[in-house]
């Protein structure tokens, strides 16, 4: 895919998946693997950091490192769910893609691993406990949302959501060459609730990294701004694309499903 622009191709990629022989795959490598590893490897150095200096490891990061550290453990037990992303089906793999997997993710979600170094915090048990619950929850919404979805794509709707059969409604879009496909988006379950509520999850853990660190500096919530930035116009940039494939269908879906992210509200 070339736009004409040398500096637009080169940072967001002209081919979708670049390869070396059949087996590796730039951006599923680079997507799924140095980034995600020294995350979790970055987390841990922090935590023997902090002992290092104070001679004690405290409960924040105990809970940073155990909370993100689930949400990285996800990512590996169910990577062939995330094969199915934006980011793998629709994504090409350029200096973007590259530089963030391996700059800008292992910095930035270690930031407050990196916070809690130089600025240990020991929260109370209530709010310990608190973080740890919200962190759960999130974890849950995200994966069991994602579950749904995967569930109800792998058996074509033949399944059942929450003890009943799912409810759907029935979609068709042409490709490029002109063939008519047929889909089906769900409108029940956490599908029913909101367009995105695996991204609600998303956040929602999110924001316990955050007050993890407690509320003495806006450095740890840094985190919860981007990825609330970043999930919005994710959102935003998928249902166009929705739009323009779906048409009228997608005006349906989006009156059976109205809300995006926070039933209610968003």
């Amino acid at each position: 895919k070339f736009t004409g622009n040398f500096f637009y191709d080169y940072m967001m990629g002209i081919e979708f998946n670049p390869r070396i022989g059949k087996w590796f795959d730039f951006k599923l490598f680079f997507n799924g693997r140095p980034g995600i590893v020294a995350w979790t490897l970055i987390n841990l150095s922090f935590a023997a950091k902090q002992q290092e200096l104070y001679g004690e490891v405290t409960n924040s990061m105990i809970l940073v490192n155990v909370l993100q550290g689930l949400y990285v453990l996800d990512f590996f037990w169910n990577e062939a769910w995330y094969l199915k992303t934006i980011d793998i089906c629709h994504d090409h793999f350029g200096w973007y893609l590259g530089w963030e997997d391996c700059v800008w993710l292992p910095c930035l979600c270690t930031l407050q691993g990196l916070y809690l170094v130089y600025h240990p915090v020991q929260l109370c048990t209530a709010h310990a406990v608190g973080v740890l619950m919200l962190g759960l929850l999130g974890y849950a919404i995200f994966r069991m949302t994602n579950h749904q979805k995967d569930l109800f794509r792998r058996t074509n709707g033949n399944c059942r959501i929450w003890g009943k059969k799912p409810e759907y409604i029935e979609c068709s879009y042409v490709s490029v060459d002109g063939t008519k496909y047929y889909s089906k988006l769900m409108t029940s379950g956490f599908w029913g609730w909101a367009r995105h509520f695996n991204y609600t999850g998303d956040l929602m853990g999110s924001l316990a990294y955050c007050l993890a660190c407690g509320f003495e500096h806006i450095l740890p919530y840094f985190y919860i701004i981007y990825m609330t930035i970043l999930l919005t116009h994710r959102c935003i940039r998928d249902e166009h694309r929705c739009c323009s494939k779906y048409g009228r269908d997608w005006k349906r879906y989006t009156a059976a499903v109205p809300y995006r992210l926070l039933p209610g509200i968003f």
